[in-house]
Order: structure tokens, then C-alpha cells, then sequence
């Protein structure tokens, strides 16, 4: 078996990367920290939120003894993961930029740099994932496919975001946290003396909106084109909408001159209207069924779509519970997949997670 000793960790100032790091490092590996600049637009404040992270990666890895680098990725993300989420809601989509962003830097550039750069053998991230070869690669096989198991902390579990990795990188990705509560992390924080990073306010959302709402931030990339907004039942129009960027399936609008709420049921880019119902409970906006487009096995293709049904569970988005669904190929290679109950509010451009 291959000696995995040198890994190299992503440290994002956030007390999972900086207890990740304290796991491999308790577990004798030689432990390099990179931090990942992937943004670099500042916020309203006058200050870009990547500096305040950086200083508190700095102040970790300090506090850990182990030797931190910057590197930057902002070119990359820029054309990558950015440039296609403006052209995904440009054409009526509702991208992942999280999927993209480890798809495309994390598990791409990161891991590729990471490997030629600075000679690691494995690299590892403070994800809330595990995977068949363990959380330190304890029982990896060189040419074995591994496979990608979720964590047991099942409110914090983040393989939905890691669920277009690449095979071959995903063999030699350590996920230390997979075993881990997210309670029992900060605890561990606590007692080394990272309590200011365990206190740190958790980040949620896309991280460079920043504090604006999202559709004034996105109008800044998208030039805002007003269309209508016609009622699905009766056919008429109801009121005007100011791009359909702005707006995503299931979301609630605020219509003027309407006295009852109005839900997105669909956007059409031709004839930029955006169709719309009444009421959060519309039949209309649930679905029990729905056509893949591009598919990306992280293991291989089941057996069992060749022979006729896989059985499986479904999520499309990363804090809806799975459900049951049945799995079948089409002759075009998409597949059609049937759940086994309605779910609300089903969007393009959202990544599909079966297990």
C-alpha cells in the first residue's frame, strides 16, 4: 500500500478547515495550509471579505504550527464558475455557484497545484463528507474507484455540494470531519484555543453577494430587462417583472395592485415573462417527475439502469430531506426519473443528488 505522509489542507479562516487541519496534524501527517483566494471585489464596506478570512487563517495555522500559503485563484473563478453562473440566470437558470466552485477550484485547480506544486499525496478540506477509502485515506487501493458516503453529522452533511468531484480526485481527498458533529468541533476548537474561529459567524449564502440582496447585487452583471408577469390560470397579465435573472421557480413576487401572494411557476427567455401562480401551494409548482440533461456518475453507471430500474433516493437541493425514486434510462442517454412523492418547486440548472 502506497504511504500517504504528505497532505496538504484548504484553510479558510472557518473552524472546520482549521480543525481538519488539527486532525491530520494530531494524526502525524506532514500538514501544509493553503488559503484560497477566489474573490477579490470588495463589499460595501470598502473592504473585500477575503482579507478578513485570510487573517484568520493566518492567526489559525499560527496557532497550529503549521506553514500557510495563499494562492490565487481569481482568474479562474472569475471564468469559470462566475462567468457561467452569469450566463446560467442570463438564460432563465438557477446555478449552484458551491458545485461549481468545487468542481471547477477546490477539487480541480486546487488539488492539481496541490499535487505538482507542493508534491502532496492527498489533499484534504473541513467538509462534512466521507468516503470508501476513510477519513485519512486508511484504506485507500490505487486503481479502485471510491465512492462518496455521506457524514454522520446528517444536518451539517455536505456531500451534496461535492457531488460533481471527479473520480481520480476524490481518491485522494481526506475528509477528516466525516466521522464528527459539528457540536463536537467546536468543542474540539474550544480546547485548543481557537475559541474567537468556533465563535465565528457560520457563512451562508453565495459569499460574494455579501450583505446586498441578491437581485440588486446580480444587476450588476445583468441588464435588468422588464417583461410581464402573466397569471397561469387565467392567462392574463398581472404586472411587470424587471428581469427574469431576478427571479427563480417557487420564489414569491411581490406584484403591485395584488392583494393575494404570486409564486414563479416558470420564465420563458424568449418572451421574458415569467409565469405565475397563486398561492405557495399551488398544485402547479409540484412535480413527481422530471429529465436529467448532462449526468455525472462520481462512482460508474449502476447495473442496474442497463436492466431496466434503479431504486434509489432523490434530493435537488442540499437542505430537502431524500426521498424515494425510481431511476430509468432513456434512449438518448438521459434519464427519467420518477419520485415517489410531488416535490415543490423543481428548478433548472439545480444539481440532481441520488444515493
Amino acid at each position: 500500500m502506497e504511504t500517504i505522509r504528505n497532505v496538504v489542507v484548504g484553510v479558510s479562516g472557518g473552524v472546520d478547515s482549521a480543525v481538519a487541519a488539527l486532525l491530520l496534524k494530531n494524526k502525524g501527517f506532514n500538514v501544509t495550509g493553503v488559503f484560497m483566494k477566489n474573490w477579490d471585489i470588495r463589499d460595501e464596506t470598502g473592504r473585500c471579505a477575503v482579507e478578513r478570512d485570510y487573517d484568520d487563517a493566518r492567526w489559525i495555522c499560527d496557532k497550529l504550527k503549521i506553514p500557510l500559503i495563499q494562492v490565487d485563484f481569481v482568474k479562474e473563478y472569475w471564468n469559470e464558475v462566475f462567468s457561467d453562473l452569469v450566463e446560467k440566470y442570463q438564460n432563465g437558470y438557477t446555478p449552484n455557484p458551491d458545485i461549481l466552485c468545487n468542481k471547477n477550484i477546490k477539487f480541480d485547480k486546487f488539488f492539481h497545484l496541490a499535487r505538482n506544486r507542493f508534491q502532496a499525496d492527498a489533499i484534504a478540506t473541513g467538509h462534512y463528507a466521507k468516503t470508501s477509502f476513510g477519513p485519512y485515506l486508511e484504506n485507500y487501493e490505487a486503481n479502485t474507484n471510491v465512492c462518496l458516503l455521506q457524514a454522520q453529522d446528517s444536518n451539517k452533511d455536505q456531500t451534496f455540494f461535492l457531488s460533481q468531484v471527479p473520480q481520480q480526485t476524490l481518491r485522494r481527498c481526506m475528509f477528516p470531519l466525516g466521522n464528527y458533529l459539528k457540536s463536537h468541533v467546536k468543542m474540539m476548537a474550544v480546547q485548543i484555543g481557537l475559541r474567537q474561529i468556533a465563535r465565528k459567524k457560520e457563512s451562508m449564502g453565495i459569499c460574494f453577494v455579501g450583505k446586498r440582496e441578491f437581485q440588486d447585487f446580480i444587476s450588476e452583471y445583468i441588464k435588468d430587462k422588464p417583461g410581464d408577469y402573466i397569471d397561469l390560470d387565467s392567462g392574463l397579465p398581472i404586472g411587470r417583472h424587471d428581469g427574469i435573472h431576478k427571479r427563480t421557480i417557487g420564489q414569491g413576487c411581490k406584484i403591485s395592485g395584488c392583494l393575494k401572494p404570486y409564486y414563479v411557476f416558470s420564465k420563458d427567455q424568449e418572451s421574458n415573462t415569467i409565469m405565475v401562480v397563486g398561492g405557495t401551494t399551488h398544485p402547479a409548482l409540484y412535480t413527481d417527475f422530471l429529465i436529467t440533461r448532462e449526468i455525472h456518475w462520481i462512482n460508474e453507471e449502476p447495473r442496474e439502469l442497463n436492466n431496466g430500474v434503479l431504486t434509489c433516493n432523490f434530493r435537488f437541493q442540499h437542505r430537502n430531506p431524500l426521498i424515494g425514486c425510481r431511476v430509468y434510462k432513456m434512449s438518448n442517454g438521459r434519464l427519467f426519473i420518477r419520485l415517489d412523492a410531488p416535490l415543490r418547486a423543481i428548478t433548472k440548472g439545480q444539481v440532481i443528488y441520488s444515493e
